[in-house]
């Protein structure tokens, strides 16, 4: 297939994730259709299914999927409200696509070199690990933090979202309260802030758009985020995983969710995995581990890389990269529990990053606030009306919704309306949603592209005399990273060196044992950004050596094949003529 027509297929292809965010048949559609459309290139399976019946999908790109080899991992959607991972989740796998369908195609500037590493790198994408939720939230109109299910009845009273009025959204409720903390802005109509002391009301109380459970008719339960939709699957991982009395959002036990449970067990089958990806919304920042320590804590051989990822993050896309630690706590010395990427990180020596699309702080031109997490609380009553005039000028309005008179049926007179964060604050205007796309694109290819990368560099017989032959194979590593991927991860005991194993027709091993010899570990060229090989007065090479060798010897005639690598690097395979 020519080149401009293999690209114009897969622009028909297209079901518009670039330009709006999909439901569950939607993206289900465009991955099968890359699935049928490129049997080669992509393969579709499912890692099971939700409760409510929804496949896991799982896409992976690359020749010959069934062939293991240096792999990276993209996934979105973890949250359910954060719709925009899934989009450019779904954005990266096309681009992959077109990188193999159009080879001189300048995909994102890209040069040829990256691109040519690229090529041999496998990509599993994830694009919503949490279909149920996306689905209440698309669909239903309302909000969920992972999933909408509350596995564990609860006897105290507690709020159930429900659309309230019928028009089809599960938004907020408001009701006159003169001890209400809110009172609606003078400058924007219908925009709730908090109380100062200088307002004179009317005040509300806002609650979320639905009904109370357990209601005893006096006692209003305070709002939770995670009231009715209790698991938050990011909470919900095996490494540093804690109960719900020290982390909400935890579930009964680590994986206890069959959309965490999935992400782990493919990840414990495929050790090849070396670099995470997970997608998040909002705020334009990269996080990255530590999450339970400061940098100095770090392997700093880690933290260089780390440090060659956060710049290119940066030029790429214009966010800053944080430690999450240090900057992505949300009460001070108190780290997360349960993350995926600390799994990722720790468990499967991955370089594991999240990113939380969508720089609307950014967009606002309030300035880098330190620690980034402040940014979520501390908008004064000034920013919050710039935001409601930024939905009117950037983003067709689509933020405050007007609110309505119901009676409600356990607390009266109500007014139901306000705020729908969807598209304007949990995910970015559809009309930005494409640059969005491209610059995590261009920004994960190149993490790709730092895969180590395997060749025999040399495979020979030489005559020792009397029917007597040395077999000699030098393998080499051409990649960024070591065969092992981070430092850190060395330790990590399924993360085994290269082994080359030698199978033998006509010839025969002088010494059977020697099948199989260790060749271990090798090097990359890639040292992270900055550190000693940039010491001026004194440039110089560093690390594990980049070649390995192994020799074997055959009584022959005959032919000898090896098979070369690891459980991370992959295997390759060649074969010489003996005598």
């Amino acid at each position: 297939m020519a080149e401009n027509e293999a690209l114009t297929n897969l622009e028909a292809l297209s079901e518009g994730f670039r330009q709006r965010y999909l439901d569950y048949a939607a993206l289900s559609r465009q991955l099968q259709s890359w699935a049928r459309a490129y049997p080669d290139l992509a393969q579709l399976d499912s890692l099971g299914q939700t409760p409510e019946g929804r496949e896991l999908w799982l896409l992976t790109l690359g020749p010959e999927p069934a062939n293991r080899r240096p792999a990276v991992w993209v996934d979105g959607n973890l949250h359910a409200i954060e719709l925009a991972g899934s989009s450019v989740a779904l954005a990266i796998a096309e681009d992959v696509l077109r990188l193999h369908l159009a080879a001189d195609e300048a995909l994102h500037r890209l040069p040829q070199a990256v691109r040519n590493s690229i090529s041999t790198v496998q990509f599993h994408i994830m694009p919503r690990i949490s279909p149920d939720g996306a689905e209440a939230v698309l669909v239903g109109g309302r909000y969920v933090r992972s999933v909408p299910r509350l596995d564990q009845p609860l006897i105290a009273a507690h709020w159930r979202t429900a659309d309230v009025n019928g028009d089809g959204l599960a938004l907020t409720m408001r009701q006159e309260d003169p001890a209400g903390d809110f009172v609606e802005s003078t400058a924007v109509p219908g925009l709730m802030l908090p109380r100062e002391l200088g307002d004179e009301g009317p005040f509300y109380r806002i609650y979320p758009e639905g009904y109370i459970e357990g209601f005893d008719g006096q006692r209003i339960p305070v709002p939770d985020l995670l009231s009715d939709n209790a698991p938050d699957l990011n909470r919900n991982f095996p490494h540093g995983w804690a109960p719900e009395h020290q982390q909400s959002g935890a579930g009964p036990y680590p994986t206890s969710e069959p959309e965490s449970r999935a992400v782990v067990e493919f990840a414990v089958r495929h050790p090849n995995l070396f670099a995470w990806l997970n997608l998040h919304t909002f705020g334009g920042v990269f996080i990255r581990p530590l999450s339970d320590a400061t940098d100095d804590k770090m392997d700093q051989s880690d933290l260089l890389l780390f440090h060659q990822v956060a710049a290119w993050a940066e030029e790429r896309t214009g966010y800053p990269t944080v430690n999450g630690y240090q900057e992505f706590t949300y009460e001070p010395g108190k780290p997360l529990h349960g993350d995926l990427t600390d799994f990722a990180y720790h468990h499967r020596g991955c370089l594991a990053m999240v990113c939380e699309l969508w720089d609307l702080f950014a967009r606002l031109g309030i300035e880098r606030k330190v620690p980034f997490v402040d940014h979520y609380t501390h908008l004064t009553r000034e920013q919050l009306i710039e935001l409601a005039h930024w939905d009117a000028r950037h983003n067709a309005s689509r933020m405050l919704q007007p609110w309505t008179r119901v009676s409600h049926s356990q607390l009266g007179a109500v007014e139901v309306g306000g705020l729908d964060p969807r598209v304007g604050i949990a995910n970015p205007p559809y009309e930005m949603l494409p640059e969005i796309c491209s610059a995590l694109s261009a920004l994960w290819l190149c993490v790709a592209a730092l895969a180590p990368r395997l060749s025999i560099e040399r495979f020979e017989a030489i005559a020792l005399g009397g029917n007597l032959y040395r077999a000699h194979l030098t393998i080499a590593n051409h990649g960024y990273l070591p065969t092992y991927i981070l430092a850190s991860a060395r330790r990590l005991p399924w993360n085994e060196p290269l082994y080359a194993e030698l199978a033998t027709s006509g010839c025969t091993l002088v010494d059977e044992h020697e099948w199989r010899q260790p060749v271990g570990h090798l090097g990359g060229w890639g040292r992270g950004l900055f550190g000693a090989a940039t010491v001026v007065p004194y440039p110089r090479s560093q690390g594990d050596a980049p070649r390995g060798s192994v020799t074997w010897t055959l009584h022959g005639p005959g032919h000898a094949t090896v098979q070369v690598g690891s459980c991370r690097a992959g295997w390759l395979t060649a074969q010489v003529k003996v005598g």
